[in-house]
């Protein structure tokens, strides 16, 4: 049996055979900190190993040492790692980074050759089959590994399988060392007792392994393995883990530590690096932001983080941390990065040159179109183009009169097989109506021109409050209302609440979501006047505080903003709702896709959620046969053991929904569009029935998703 990745034993690392050599990995910080916690965890182990542990269950102690040599180079593969340099060396991000702080080795055994366990460099070989490609196939002696179709047909879900292939993963938070298994692969019960007792031999951290089910199926069949494999879930992971990176990036700006609750009476600025104890509603634009509850991916303020290309993070205890509050009231640099974070302090010189340098590029809306006066049923605002046609240009043609928010809902009522409620859009003109006969542009021109407006945080604060109550009492052209009527009473008879939802030309863009800055109400067309208001409140939303600073900070013209309107029937007591990407956020590889939702029961907010409420949080890896869920959280507002808030059809009706959206908005914003980083669309979905019919997921909003950040400056 090969002890290296070479022909020969050796301790100085493989000789050269042609192949390219991986440059060693960067792991002294990784390293050191491992270092720390396998000595407490494994007894003293250092480079030169640990007597502690044994060889696994029911073998003799055994003493351990570096197989690598920790000054050489790192080798394609070993089948013992006797120490953290040896896993140092083979060890890569995780392909599925849903939970932080992690670093992990692929392994495979190869039953085929008297079940030869290898722990493969996964920075070189990312996944199983490249591996098994080089070193395991015909060239070297031994059966040919086939196309990769069918290796992962097979090696994944075949019991005849010739490898059973997974992963050892090192979770630094609670220092777990985990064994796990693609969330599709249907290994049985006597596949993964072999591979974790191989594993607990062959590595000096086999005393510690335990086995981590990787998804709902995974779980019940490890209910059957032997009490000494200790098995470890989700939950016990998180629980452990301090550091959650949610929109990686540098930040430099002043620190300010804070409530939650503070934000509705003390301004913050965009040059602030802001540390708050929960995770707010809803916050202007800042440099950077830290809070002490854990976030949703998809949790408001991070899609404004995304969007505004600003670090976000959660971290236990991030108010009496130490470094954190040592640093309060200084100018700070603030680095997000996929396992770890610092910050250090610098000067104000240092923060004013770099934020001269990093202004962020203005974003290009143009201005609104008032020569479409009609009410136009849905499916009527964007033309969907011919073959050859461009729909990314089709749905910015319609977004001048209708805004964004209209424009894509007109593509999704038309995506097949769909349940999309009946819709119809009210043009951006009758905004401008409003505005011109009761004079508020001629109001809002003067403000921005006053300086004191434009200076004064408080001031404009209150300058716009002011102009939203006097909308509030203000005139809606008689003729316009005639309109409107005959629209809800011809095509809306007996619907007693209409949903009037916010769509500017300057939200749901291609990089530019504007998440949350407008509001939507409902109006009761029985109760004409609950009409009116909420169409003057969605109006004047277009100058609430946030919308105004977001517009400013990325050099928006306020001018070329205007409001029309999407209106559908409100959904009134869904048992459900939720979110969802259309693609895995934590799949930066592509190599695992995935759907992520988050979902609740009733109406409770899944993107901002009370404190101490939790939602269902998934990944639905829908385009595998198996079609395998791994659930992230449960929400805790389900009563009955075990239950999720979808039901298995239910779940299995919104990933083929999803699918559908991702592939029929791709022609936009996916490859098809010539986009060749992160494609996902943000989507809003119900669990509805009408009047007594079976409970079915109703699709409510798609947009494109600004995707994660980077670590560049």
């Amino acid at each position: 049996m090969r002890t290296l990745g070479c022909e020969k034993p050796s301790t100085t690392g493989c000789a050269a055979t042609g192949r390219a050599r991986p440059v060693r990995p960067a792991v002294g910080n990784w390293l050191a900190i491992l270092g720390v916690a396998l000595a407490a965890a494994c007894g003293g182990a250092g480079d030169e190993g640990t007597e502690a542990g044994n060889g696994g269950a029911g073998s003799s102690p055994k003493d351990w040492s570096c197989v690598a040599d920790p000054d050489g180079d790192a080798p394609e593969y070993l089948n013992d790692v006797g120490c953290e340099s040896d896993f140092a060396f083979l060890a890569s991000e995780p392909l599925d980074a849903s939970i932080p702080g992690a670093r992990s080795v692929k392994v495979v055994l190869d039953r085929v050759d008297d079940e030869t366990l290898y722990f493969q460099n996964s920075a070189l070989f990312p996944i199983h089959w490249e591996f098994a490609t080089a070193h395991l196939s015909s060239g070297a002696g031994l059966p040919p590994v086939p196309d990769l179709t069918a290796f992962n047909t097979t090696e994944y879900y075949s019991a005849s399988r010739r490898f059973i292939l997974g992963t050892v993963t090192y979770y630094e938070g609670p220092a777990i060392w985990a064994l796990e298994l693609a969330s599709y692969d249907t290994a049985s019960l006597e596949m993964i007792g072999t591979l974790y007792e191989a594993i607990a031999g062959a590595a000096w951290f086999g005393p510690q392994l335990a086995f981590h089910p990787s998804s709902v199926t995974q779980e019940t069949v490890a209910e059957g393995l032997p009490d000494h494999v200790r098995v470890v879930t989700t939950d016990d992971i998180f629980a452990g883990i301090d550091y959650q990176p949610l929109n990686l990036g540098r930040a430099k700006g002043y620190l300010r530590l804070m409530t939650a609750a503070d934000l509705a009476t003390e301004y913050v600025g965009a040059r602030d690096v802001l540390v708050l104890d929960r995770v707010p509603n809803d916050i202007s634009v800042v440099m950077g932001l830290i809070t002490e509850d854990f976030q949703t991916p998809l949790s408001h303020v991070n899609v404004l983080s995304q969007n505004r290309g600003t670090p976000n993070m959660g971290l236990r205890g991030a108010m009496t941390d130490e470094t954190l509050r040592a640093l309060e009231g200084k100018w700070v640099v603030l680095d997000v990065g996929a396992f770890d974070w610092t910050i250090e302090e610098i000067s104000v010189e240092e923060a004013d040159e770099w934020w001269a340098s990093v202004q962020p590029e203005a974003v290009g809306v143009p201005r609104y179109d008032t020569s479409v006066t009609e009410l136009r049923d849905i499916e009527e605002v964007v033309s969907l183009p011919e073959d050859g046609g461009s729909l990314k240009e089709a749905i910015s043609d319609a977004i001048p009169a209708f805004g964004g928010k209209a424009s894509h809902f007109s593509v999704l009522a038309r995506t097949p097989n769909l349940i999309v409620p009946k819709a119809f859009g009210i043009p951006v003109y009758y905004y401008d109506q409003f505005m011109r006969e009761n004079g508020f542009d001629v109001r809002i021109a003067e403000l921005l021109a006053d300086e004191t407006f434009m200076g004064d945080p408080a001031v404009r604060d209150a300058e716009l409050a002011e102009l939203r109550a006097d909308m509030m009492v203000a005139a809606v052209n008689e003729e316009f209302q005639a309109l409107l009527r005959t629209k809800l009473e011809t095509d809306y008879p007996g619907v007693t609440a209409m949903r009037f939802r916010s769509s500017t030309n300057a939200e749901d863009l291609d990089g530019f979501t504007g998440a949350g800055l407008y509001t939507s109400r409902t109006g009761d067309p029985t109760n004409w006047d609950t009409v009116l208001d909420a169409l003057r409140e969605v109006w004047g939303s277009v100058w609430f505080f946030r919308a105004f600073e977001e517009r400013e900070y990325r050099s928006i013209d306020h001018n070329h903003v205007g409001m029309s309107l999407l209106v559908h029937h409100s959904f009134v007591g869904e048992p459900a709702n939720g979110v969802a990407l259309t693609a895995n956020p934590f799949d930066e590889s592509g190599l695992e896709p995935g759907v992520y939702v988050n979902v609740q029961v009733g109406e409770n907010s899944v993107v901002q959620p009370s404190v101490g409420v939790t939602t269902d949080q998934f990944i639905y890896y829908y385009s595998y046969s198996t079609m395998p869920l791994v659930y992230l959280t449960k929400s805790n507002l389900v009563f009955e053991d075990e239950a999720t808030v979808l039901t298995p059809a239910q779940v299995f009706q919104l990933g083929q929904g999803l699918q559908a959206i991702h592939a029929m908005f791709s022609p936009a914003y996916g490859p098809g569009s010539g986009n060749s980083g992160y494609y996902a669309m943000d989507v809003e979905f119900k669990l509805w029935a009408e009047t007594s019919e079976e409970l079915q997921i109703v699709f409510k909003q798609a947009r494109p998703h600004p995707g994660r950040g980077d670590e560049d400056d």
